[in-house]
């Protein structure tokens, strides 16, 4: 069935806007065949193929022969980049430095991460008091040789006497769970198999999990359907079988629910969802014997979120009401109706971020315009003042405490590698807790935020990020990534492997797509279902703002997303093929189809729709990836996916690239990285990060022209 592969590759095509430099010619390339099937699926009376479906089945035989072929092709092609050794070297050497993270505390004792520079995971340290000796406490990289073995959630006892933790195994999104000892740092005995998307949550000489019935073996554990959530509780020291079933709904088995305490564990705080947005909430009172859990929100049209209690009162963030939302305090023992709970913080034309509570003050984080706000509020919700941050930034892990006076947060820009700050509420000081050092030239970069407009009117944020002084002559290297999806944003954040390109000349941007979280719940819904193609033509009109504003060009050109961005990419190709040079579609959502019968893939209805439903189906044929593959010439593409992807299935990825590999009219290449041991992207070891990025960006490098 397969062929051996022996593709011809000439490494010497160097595109340039201006025409100024000799295209060579760039022989063909061959790809493994792919065995087609006669699958036809009937939706709503009209006919869809779908010849690669075997493909669907990650662990037979035959796919994994498909497997290896593929990869043989994209080796082989990969290292006959002349400069690809020199770029792993170079993002080796960037990535080598030390990384801490914001310290959190629990009893007497702050606990934070700490990578040497290429450990492939990051290790848990402890210590007591903020000048006590850190000591391990955790080293994930001892669980397996090749550090696939990663560390998951974590929760601290109230005592600060014991930690559970999970851990996570080839990038799997299936979880143990472990306890420890904090002191003499002593692993027990506890094992808890089977978890998924769960928190842990302590109350007592135990804690509150989350886990699924284990699945039926025989090879389908990572793409099976995940039904039937339940809520746990496991008393340290004893096996899971005795484990005390908390909570289930067996009348919905699409339902997720997750578990957690308030801080003085007195109350069960109980989310249940139906997808990725908007959840229901319930309450039980844990000092009270046989005491029922207390409906506060029955539904799933907004999103909640508890930040702590006082008593029976609880103070919830929200967006019912409040799009961009606001902060009420609820009386568990009142009238449960939503007219009744009262607004401490209301909303706001900024985005309300997140609430933390500080020496019995809240401290509030805004997004505004994709970048980060600090403000104290007391606790009737006075705002007293704005906690002055140091330029254009992402604040992250802000973490505080009622009763401390001492918050400590990652402060974030796209230039220069987290700072961990420390600020005392009491004195309004601000001291730098830890500041890394890099082999990068900081300094020599900068960062503007622009507002371009998309092909409806609206106006859409971009942070564009090059060199000072950049001349904008239509020939800089530019890559150009998106997401748009979910709620979710990217502000300020630095990464290490775009520092490679950054120094070599290239412009990084990324632009605040609806469909996600930049300006709240309303910018969230107009990137949603059959108002999808808003965020595929926010990214079109960015690649095309920097075109017109002389950034770059189409032939130095490269796109990227991963995961919902993945789908972002493979529309965007598949609907303008000539707009960029490069394409990086990453454990993408390409075959928008069939994404719900794929283990969590049923939650993510809520952003995309379903094929299930006329309507829906009908907006969603119109831009699916796989389906809209036509026979034209498409970008140089890198498809990248995982093995052990159970979140995004590597189906999506394998099937897409068939399909493009089958109807390719043109020279470029296009080509399937397959990571083994690698799931969607959390844990992945450093080893596995920066042979990935060498591989992009050797393959980025060499179809924009760029030499290094």
């Amino acid at each position: 069935m397969y062929k051996k592969l022996s593709p011809i590759i000439i490494l010497s095509v160097f595109a340039s806007c201006s025409g100024g430099q000799k295209k060579e010619e760039q022989a063909k390339l061959t790809y493994p065949a792919t065995r087609k099937v006669d699958t036809v699926d009937t939706y709503f009376g009209t006919k869809i193929a779908d010849p690669y479906r075997w493909l669907e089945d990650d662990k037979s035989a035959e796919t994994g022969e498909w497997v290896k072929a593929q990869n043989a092709v994209t080796n082989d092609y990969l290292s006959k980049i002349p400069f690809r050794d020199k770029i792993k070297e170079r993002l080796t050497k960037i990535w080598n430095f030390e990384k801490v993270t914001a310290p959190f505390k629990k009893g007497k004792n702050y606990f934070f991460y700490k990578n040497n520079g290429i450990q492939n995971q990051s290790v848990l340290y402890v210590q007591e008091g903020l000048n006590g000796t850190p000591k391990i406490l955790l080293d994930p990289n001892t669980l397996a040789t090749d550090g696939t073995a990663s560390l998951g959630g974590l929760s601290i006892s109230k005592d600060s006497k014991y930690i559970a933790y999970s851990i996570n195994r080839a990038g799997s999104d299936w979880e143990e769970i472990f306890v420890m000892e904090i002191d003499g740092a002593k692993k027990l005995a506890d094992d808890i198999k089977w978890v998924k998307f769960s928190d842990i949550a302590w109350k007592g000489h135990g804690f509150y999990y989350s886990a699924y019935d284990a699945p039926k073996k025989g090879g389908s554990e990572l793409s099976n359907k995940n039904e039937y959530h339940k809520v746990y509780y496991h008393t340290v020291g004893e096996d899971q079988s005795k484990d005390v079933l908390v909570y289930e709904d067996k009348a919905h088995a699409l339902r997720n629910f997750s578990a957690a305490t308030t801080e003085d564990e007195k109350l069960l705080l109980l989310y249940g969802s139906e997808s990725t947005s908007g959840s229901s909430l319930a309450v039980k009172e844990l000092d009270k014997p046989n005491a029922p859990f207390i409906s506060l929100v029955d539904n799933f049209d907004n999103n909640y979120g508890v930040v702590g209690n006082d008593g029976n009162f609880l103070y919830v963030t929200t967006d019912k009401g409040a799009p961009k939302y606001q902060l009420l305090k609820i009386d568990i023992h009142g009238k449960p109706g939503y007219e009744n709970w009262k607004k401490i913080i209301p909303e706001s034309s900024d985005l309300l971020e997140s609430v933390s509570l500080s020496n019995g003050k809240f401290i509030a984080k805004y997004l505004k315009d994709v970048t980060t706000r600090l403000f104290v509020f007391d606790m009737d919700g006075r705002k007293e003042k704005e906690i002055q941050l140091p330029g254009l930034c992402k604040v992250d892990a802000l973490d505080s405490d009622k009763d401390d006076s001492l918050a400590f947060f990652s402060f974030n820009t796209f230039v220069a590698p987290p700072v961990i700050y420390k600020y005392n509420m009491l004195t309004d000081k601000m001291s730098i807790w830890f500041k890394p050092t890099i082999d990068f030239k900081s300094d020599d970069f900068e960062t503007k935020q622009v507002f371009y407009t998309s092909k409806d009117g609206t106006k859409i944020p971009m942070f564009i990020t090059c060199k000072k002084g950049l001349v904008l002559d239509g020939n800089n290297p530019c890559f150009l990534f998106g997401y748009g999806g979910f709620n979710s944003y990217y502000s300020p954040e630095f990464r290490m492997d775009r520092a490679l390109f950054l120094e070599n000349g290239g412009v990084y941007a990324i632009p605040g797509l609806r469909g996600g979280g930049d300006y709240g719940e309303e910018w969230h819904k107009a990137g949603t279902k059959c108002q999808k193609q808003n965020v595929f033509d926010d990214f079109i009109a960015a690649a095309e703002y920097l075109i017109k504003e002389k950034y770059t060009c189409h032939d130095k050109l490269a796109i990227h997303g991963r995961s919902n961005g993945g789908l972002l990419i493979g529309a965007v190709m598949t609907q303008r093929p000539d707009l960029a040079k490069v394409a990086i579609p990453t454990v993408g959502v390409l075959d928008m189809l069939r994404f719900h019968k794929f283990t969590i893939g049923w939650s993510w209805t809520s952003d995309y729709g379903s094929s299930d439903n006329k309507e829906e189906f009908d907006c969603i044929i119109k831009y699916s990836p796989l389906q809209n593959v036509k026979e034209v010439e498409y970008p140089a593409t890198l498809v990248t996916t995982g093995d052990h992807d159970d979140r995004v299935v590597p189906a999506h990825s394998f099937k897409f690239i068939a399909t493009l590999q089958e109807k390719q009219k043109g020279k470029n290449p296009v080509l399937v990285r397959i990571d083994t041991n690698a799931g969607h992207g959390a844990g992945k070891p450093t080893s596995k990060q920066i042979d990935e990025f060498a591989d992009i960006w050797s393959f980025v490098f060499f179809n924009l022209g760029m030499n290094y």
